[in-house]
């Protein structure tokens, strides 16, 4: 059962506006507050970017489609933070702090910001060996859901379940999301850019010149019999 985020090929939200290209909104200065304090949280260590990911999909399917995109940033840090004990629940509602927060040490100090935020954070790993070729035919797994963690974060959308595509680019080994966003390693294994086609995801209603590349993870693939 996939969560309400998941909401990719569905009918009823209405068209893409390809001229919503803005960054931040207009005249809501809040929302670069949004996107520092994720950022500053981010460098306690306390959770990764699969988690934050995750934990955003763990709101009530209200707020999710009541939040605007920021919003939704907060409310799942905000829950972050109190689940991985950065601040208490209590805290959070009050706006105080009852102390010194075990991971004070931690925050980022204006000087390291531009460096980090420059190198990035690479997910790339040693992994496993490599299955599939540029060129050949896999199938996503029909089974779209984390298959180790009941409820759990995953990369691979729903609306692709059983869908027939070919391997287009190598990306190498990567973490692997469904692993890291419950902290349970990193589980690295190669990764591909995959080409389906519009018509093979969505049926004939479809533009036969459309096509749809996803990134996905070894273990959400089968080869093609």
């Amino acid at each position: 059962m996939s969560r309400i985020h998941d909401m990719g090929g569905r009918l009823g939200t209405g068209p893409v506006d390809p001229q919503d290209g803005y960054v931040f909104g207009e005249a809501k200065d809040w929302h670069k507050r949004a996107l520092a304090l994720n950022v500053a949280c981010g460098f306690l260590g306390q959770w990764n970017i699969d988690a934050s990911r995750h934990a955003r999909e763990l709101l009530d399917p209200q707020d999710y489609m009541a939040f605007s995109y920021y919003e939704k940033w907060m409310g799942g840090l905000a829950d972050l933070m109190v689940d991985r004990g950065v601040v208490t629940a209590d805290e959070l509602a009050s706006g105080q702090a009852a102390g010194v927060s075990p991971v004070a040490e931690k925050a980022a100090k204006p000087e390291m910001v531009e460096a980090v935020l420059m190198n990035g954070s690479p997910y790339t790993r040693d992994g496993g060996a490599l299955q599939f070729a540029v060129g050949t035919k896999v199938k996503t797994r029909r089974i779209t859901r984390n298959v180790t963690v009941p409820g759990g974060h995953t990369r691979l959308p729903a609306y692709a379940a059983g869908a027939v595509g070919a391997v287009v680019l190598l990306h190498g080994a990567h973490v692997f999301p469904d692993s890291n966003a419950h902290f349970q390693g990193e589980a690295a294994e190669p990764l591909y850019a995959v080409r389906f086609t519009a018509q093979e995801l969505w049926g004939s209603e479809a533009d036969p010149r459309d096509e749809v590349v996803l990134d996905l993870w070894q273990s959400y693939l089968e080869p093609v019999q």
